[in-house]
């Protein structure tokens, strides 16, 4: 059974209050598919289409520039694309 691990998003207290036994084996066999289970959801989820992806690049940046960054704390990167989602919007149109 996992145990609880703090700073990520919920208290000692809101683990506790969850109750989540494992599924027997009866129960396994009642399983069926997402799209099968709520077919509804399933199409609305496809129409949206795929949710924005991200690619991981190799990138050279001036030290004193990462340093900065890294300071800034956590979510640095999603910041940097922002800025350049940003840029790239203004200079493409």
């Amino acid at each position: 059974m996992k145990k609880f691990q703090p700073g990520r998003g919920y208290t000692e207290g809101d683990w506790k209050a969850v109750d989540s036994p494992d599924l027997t084996d009866a129960e396994l066999a009642l399983a069926r598919p997402f799209a099968e289970a709520l077919p509804e959801a399933a199409a609305t989820m496809r129409k949206r289409g795929p949710v924005r992806t991200k690619e991981a690049v190799s990138l050279r940046l001036d030290i004193d520039v990462v340093r900065k960054l890294r300071a800034s704390g956590p979510g640095w990167q999603s910041r940097v694309n922002e800025v350049l989602r940003d840029y790239v919007d203004k200079t493409t149109g």
